[in-house]
């Protein structure tokens, strides 16, 4: 499921606009996107790139909120350069663009430090809940997308290894790690109760042991860590 968020016509231009940086080799389509996106009262574009170098050096003098970034560059390309940003902490989280199919690119987007990713032929449709959406701290994800890193979790549930007492090596109850898989899918409290036949405050306590446990502060670790130990992974081609 997509993240909702507020339709465009329906929010008020924020006291701190949500500030981009563009980062793409084609100047024509660039100057689209920007004309696209500074039609939104709460988005300004600050800054431009034409490659993962320079989307860098960019990062580091401007401190965007959100830098939108393209797969396919020359030199250093969207992927070298989001994990070059994440050694390094650049400012900005980073939201890729490209015309790969969607989910063919979706785990090492956000096993690299992304925050998920926007097709080429959706960006008049996509693009503005992606952006408030990483703007929040979430990830954003294509209903398809939820749906695989669901599937996959569950195929893979039975086959994690447990300790000789029987409990979980990372210290979650089963229980905890399905309210970790649903929250990393972007389920809201009350969705998840709805599955899981537990109230929304019920689900939440349990997120709230879980981070704790698992020393996470958002939900975009969450995402990450599932990745990590091997609950959420590509089929195999």
């Amino acid at each position: 499921m997509e993240h909702s968020v507020e339709a465009p016509g329906d929010r008020q231009a924020p006291a701190t606009p949500i500030r981009v940086l563009l980062v793409d080799d084609h100047p024509i389509f660039r100057a689209g996107l920007r004309a696209l996106l500074e039609s939104q009262p709460d988005v300004r574009v600050i800054g431009e790139a034409g490659n993962g170098a320079e989307a860098i050096a960019r990062a580091n003098e401007l401190r965007p909120d959100i830098i939108l970034l393209d797969i396919s560059m020359p030199d250093v390309d969207g992927l070298e350069a989001l994990r070059r940003m994440q050694a390094d902490h650049v400012p900005g989280r980073v939201l890729v663009l490209t015309m790969h199919a969607e989910n063919e690119y979706l785990f090492q987007v956000l096993e690299s430090g992304g925050y998920g990713y926007v097709l080429k032929q959706g960006v008049d449709t996509d693009l503005f809940t992606a952006i408030r959406t990483v703007a929040a701290g979430d990830i954003f994800l294509y209903p398809t997308a939820t749906a695989l890193l669901l599937s996959r979790y569950r195929e893979q549930k039975r086959a994690l290894d447990e300790t000789a007492d029987g409990s979980q090596p990372d210290g979650l109850s089963d229980r905890e790690r399905e309210v970790l898989s649903l929250t990393a899918q972007g389920y809201s409290s009350q969705e998840i109760g709805d599955q899981l036949a537990l109230s929304a405050k019920t689900v939440e306590t349990y997120r709230t042991r879980v981070m704790r446990k698992l020393n996470l502060r958002h939900r975009s670790d969450l995402v990450r860590y599932a990745l990590r130990v091997g609950l959420l992974q590509p089929e195999e081609s």
